[in-house]
């Protein structure tokens, strides 16, 4: 069988627990090289692992604590990397977990498929990660620029048959035992934007490689394009909503209280609430006008069939703005700096800024999400590498009933922002518009390994679908 050489790092210079017997494996396996005090995230690493690799497979350990490969876990890898003949090979794998008592859990940590369109610089491939060393050695000797922190997503990018062994192979010890709720914002932490920066040139490239990266040039929304006739209002501030008692009045109270120069209302499409919520709303409803409470007359709809119930109402504005049941706008003007945004950078779509927060209001980390990652020239292609587009968004109503957003309670804003920028200017608004609270209530505070998955493969799958479409609209 083929040989294989395992480098890890220790960023302490500590030696690390692993060693040839707990690899359990034949004669596969060469040995370990510590990498003391470097990173594997800078390209200078990935030339100097490249030139030092002499065995035909070479596995790198991304983290620095111990690590139990499974029973023959090598072996079993490189078989399948021979029948695959895969560049690039990675594992679901066991987690240590400990309780509350601290005792040690062994949990099962399931990875998902590596799409085309899985872009996220964070995608999660596990620790352990194997590469054919002949294409290790091609990509990194490809690499034309020098990174501190993006070398090893420029390096996935660049592998062409990756390949996920869905069997858990080795044991590692959890170290992030945040909620789901706390992690998800961590790509935007602006405490992080040197690595955005990094990540985004890195996308940026690879999109140019494959046909898929498009040129800044976008189309005006003109109303003679579509069908739009005359609206009642300018704008409907839209608020999906399904038991949120708790939460609700705040999100319409905020709503209503919006300071224009512009007649608008609010549609609150409520997905059949049991707990109050259509009661409060009914009552809300009686006393402002502006306030319509719509409850849908067919039961299969998401969070994006309810916004679709919405802007094919009859009483939706011109533009139709977003508000999460569990949020507020972070004041009076919030309604009328979307609008003008709208006028002023001729765009079919508007996000703002949204402030972190606790249920009472009071400011969390992250802080300011600001996505200052978007830019008017590379925008709309970095959007394809992050998981979202910013808060609160906007859409021209008219173009929205032509596209329409996917049946779905998750990720269809981002499909729908994706699919608008592929044709037209996205305007940004970089003041806190939003109040973005987090509390044990969120549909997202604390996911399971099995819902995160199917929410990062359906993000995937979006993601895939629409590089597709950007490379046949540059081949036109």
């Amino acid at each position: 069988m083929s040989n294989i050489e395992c480098f890890m790092p220790s960023m302490s210079g500590d030696d690390i627990s692993m060693t040839v017997e707990s690899f359990s494996c034949s004669d596969a396996f060469s040995g370990v090289t510590i990498l003391s005090g470097v990173s594997l995230r800078s390209t200078e690493t990935l030339r100097s692992l490249a030139e030092a690799v002499s065995e035909k497979f070479i596995l790198i350990y991304t983290k620095d604590y111990p690590l139990e490969m499974g029973m023959f876990a090598l072996d079993r890898i490189l078989s399948i990397a021979e029948d695959t003949k895969a560049d690039m090979l990675y594992a679901d794998h066991y987690k240590l977990v400990c309780d509350a008592e601290g005792v040690q859990h062994r949990k099962k940590h399931p990875l998902i498929e590596c799409q085309n369109g899985a872009l996220r610089d964070d995608f999660d491939f596990g620790s352990v990660l194997v590469f054919r060393s002949s294409s290790f050695r091609k990509a990194v000797r490809a690499m034309d620029a020098d990174y501190e922190y993006a070398a090893l997503y420029d390096l996935r990018l660049r592998m062409k048959n990756i390949v996920h062994i869905n069997e858990y192979l080795y044991t590692e010890i959890e170290t992030d035992t945040r909620k789901s709720g706390e992690k998800q914002f961590d790509y935007v932490d602006p405490r992080n934007r040197e690595v955005q920066i990094e990540m985004e040139k890195v996308c940026t490239a690879h999109l140019k490689r494959i046909g898929a990266w498009l040129a800044p040039d976008f189309k005006d929304p003109d109303p003679a394009d579509f069908d739009s006739g005359m609206f009642p209002v300018t704008a409907t501030v839209v608020i999906p909503v399904y038991n949120r008692v708790k939460t609700i009045m705040d999100a319409v109270t905020s709503a209503l209280g919006q300071k224009t120069d512009f007649p608008y209302n609010v549609i609150v499409v409520d997905n059949h609430s049991t707990d109050g919520t259509s009661e409060l709303l009914s009552a809300m409803a009686f006393e402002d006008p502006r306030l319509r409470h719509v409850i849908p007359g067919r039961n299969d709809l998401g969070i994006g069939g309810c916004w679709n119930m919405a802007v094919h109402n009859e009483l939706c504005g011109e533009y139709a703005v977003q508000l999460d049941s569990d949020d507020v706008y972070s004041g009076p003007d919030t309604l009328q700096k979307i609008v003008d945004a709208f006028r002023e950078q001729k765009c079919a779509m508007v996000v703002g800024t949204y402030q972190m927060t606790d249920f009472r209001m009071n400011p969390i980390p992250p802080g300011i999400i600001d996505h200052r990652e978007w830019t008017a020239d590379n925008g709309r292609n970095n959007a394809l590498r992050i998981n979202g587009l910013g808060a609160p968004r906007a859409f021209w109503t008219p173009l929205l009933r032509t596209i329409n957003l996917p049946n779905t309670s998750y990720g269809e804003d981002y499909a729908l922002g994706l699919r608008i920028s592929r044709d037209y200017r996205i305007g940004r608004i970089y003041d806190v518009l939003y109040c973005c609270r987090r509390w044990e209530g969120n549909s997202d505070a604390a996911l399971d390994i099995d819902r995160i998955n199917a929410n990062n493969m359906y993000k995937d799958r979006i993601r895939t679908w629409e590089l597709e479409a950007r490379i046949r609209k540059n081949k036109r």
